[in-house]
């Protein structure tokens, strides 16, 4: 049997998405959050000096995505073929795209940097947020499924529904421009592993 052991800090953050992974597949999994203390201590010892990180048979694997594209594969959301694949491939690169543009605007809004929140808000997340959830409601008209790609959940799924629900539970009525991708999350948050997970996870930071 395949032992498995995803290290993060004790946040949502860039560990979240693998962690529903593992509850939808119903894959037993250590779900180990480190504070800074001990991350400053195994830091050096961790392929690129970052988290999370998998272990997979005692065998460590790095960068959020791609942990997360990997447990997609060994479980069957990753898509149902290779233009499926690529197809998920293409919108997570852009999400991840309007995410760096967001940067400045979330550092300020979560305390860790100084600045002009409301300006920033309204410069840089606003045009941003709403040229990607214009893609994501595109998406989801094409697909004609209630999924962002294909017929079936994906990984792209549970990552865009979870940021969805991270801006609604800061404003519920965020999304109210984009009502299909509100059902989106809604959707994708009442698969009962994944809604039984939201409900029970440990309660901790974005």
């Amino acid at each position: 049997m395949v032992s498995y052991k995803l290290t993060y800090f004790d946040s949502r953050g860039n560990g979240e998405i693998a962690r529903q992974v593992f509850k939808y597949a119903n894959q037993a999994f250590i779900d180990e959050r480190v504070s800074q203390e001990q991350w400053i201590k195994m830091k050096q010892d961790t392929p690129f000096g970052q988290l999370p990180i998998l272990e997979v048979d005692g065998k460590q694997l790095a960068q959020s995505v791609t942990i997360v594209r990997f447990l997609s594969k060994q479980f069957g959301i990753s898509g149902r073929n290779s233009w499926e694949e690529a197809q998920i491939d293409s919108l997570s690169d852009q999400f991840k795209d309007y995410r760096i543009e967001c940067r400045a605007y979330f550092r300020v809004k979560m305390g860790f940097g100084e600045g002009d929140l409301e300006k920033l808000k309204k410069d840089i997340f606003i045009p941003s947020f709403t040229k990607m959830y214009t893609i994501f409601t595109s998406y989801l008209k094409t697909s004609g499924s209630g999924y962002l790609i294909g017929d079936s959940l994906t990984w792209i799924d549970l990552a865009v529904a979870q940021h969805s629900l991270d801006l609604l539970e800061a404003d519920e009525n965020f999304l109210n421009e984009f009502p299909e991708m509100a059902d989106h999350q809604r959707r994708i948050h009442d698969i009962p592993k994944i809604k039984k997970w939201i409900a029970e996870r440990p309660v901790s930071s974005r």
